[in-house]
Order: structure tokens, then C-alpha cells, then sequence
């Protein structure tokens, strides 16, 4: 199976996108150096090459660049490839994908929304912390339950997910100190 991957630019910097025949196999959200998303995007997709996006991926690209300006984009549609996804997270992804910009659930709302107990709130944290396709699967619209951020496994931890919340307008109940 071919695999490549791309850099696009974005309001918040270089972003990078990895994919295969059946759909995009990760995201990399954007940080301001390039030369770092792609060491990061060549790292987790050794075998892949640099190339033009095909025309669904550019599609994506775009999609999450205009999101990132602060559009109300639907990214639900993008198709992602998730064979090396365990199906416990494909679940997660799944109802994750349903969460409009700007509105957010809770981890143990996900639980819920799966017919699982809220005992699996913390499963669902996990799955939604090895998400490789942020943006697409919006894992920054899931918070804790008392409503506040909780964690943040990308690059730049709660900050960068409070400045993803910040550009959707969802209104949470903890915000970073200014600085």
C-alpha cells in the first residue's frame, strides 16, 4: 500500500496530513515551524513519501485550514482509514465526528453515547488521547466532567486546546490565564 504525506499552511502555522488508499491514516496539528511537523509526520509515517495530496485529501486540507480560520466547517465526511484502530477507539472517534464546532460533550457523555457506563469515561480519555487524525476526529470538543478542559496530549498540551476551542467559539468552564 502507498502511504504519503503532505505540510499545508494554516492560521496557527504548518499543519500535516499522512494517508493511503483507503482515506488519511494521521493528522498533525500545526504548530509554527515546519521543519518540525515534518520531522514529526516522518517519524510516525516512516514508509510514507512527500507527494501531492490526491484531490480528497486536498479536499481535507482545506476543510481543516478553514476551520482553523474560524469557519464552521463539517470535517465528518473526510474519509480516514482506522484498520490499525482498536474498535473500543473507533467507537469513540465515531461519536466524537458528531460534535459540531463550537459545542463540546464530556467523556462521560461519549461512555454514554456507546452504551457504556460511566465507569469508562477514563477509556475513552485514553482513546481519545492516541487520536491520530485531531481536527478530523475533534478530541479538543471533549472535556471533563465538570466541564473544564482536562488533558491534552498534543504538542503545547491544554493551551493548544483551549486556542482550538477559542477559534470554534465553544464556550467552556475553565479558561488559561491570560498572559
Amino acid at each position: 500500500m502507498t502511504s504519503s504525506y503532505c505540510l499545508f499552511e494554516t492560521a496557527l502555522g504548518a499543519g500535516g496530513v499522512a494517508w493511503g488508499e483507503a482515506g488519511i491514516t494521521g493528522v498533525q496539528l500545526p504548530e509554527p515551524d515546519a521543519r518540525t511537523i515534518h520531522a514529526r509526520l516522518r517519524r510516525r509515517f516512516p514508509a510514507a513519501t512527500e507527494s501531492r495530496p490526491t484531490p480528497d485529501v486536498q479536499a481535507a486540507v482545506e476543510a481543516m485550514a478553514a476551520l482553523l480560520r474560524g469557519e464552521a466547517v463539517d470535517l465528518s465526511m473526510v474519509r480516514l482509514d482506522m484498520a490499525r484502530v482498536p474498535e473500543f477507539a473507533r467507537r469513540v472517534y465515531g461519536v466524537a465526528r458528531t460534535i459540531r464546532a463550537g459545542e463540546t460533550l464530556t467523556y462521560g457523555q461519549i461512555a454514554s453515547r456507546l452504551g457504556e457506563p460511566p465507569q469508562m469515561a477514563r477509556d475513552v480519555g485514553q482513546a481519545l488521547a492516541r487520536n491520530p487524525y485531531p481536527i478530523i476526529v475533534p478530541c479538543h470538543r471533549v472535556l471533563a466532567a465538570d466541564g473544564k478542559l482536562g488533558g491534552f496530549s498534543a504538542a503545547g498540551g491544554v493551551a493548544t486546546k483551549q486556542r482550538l476551542l477559542d477559534i470554534e467559539h465553544a464556550n467552556v468552564a475553565w479558561q488559561l490565564p491570560l498572559a
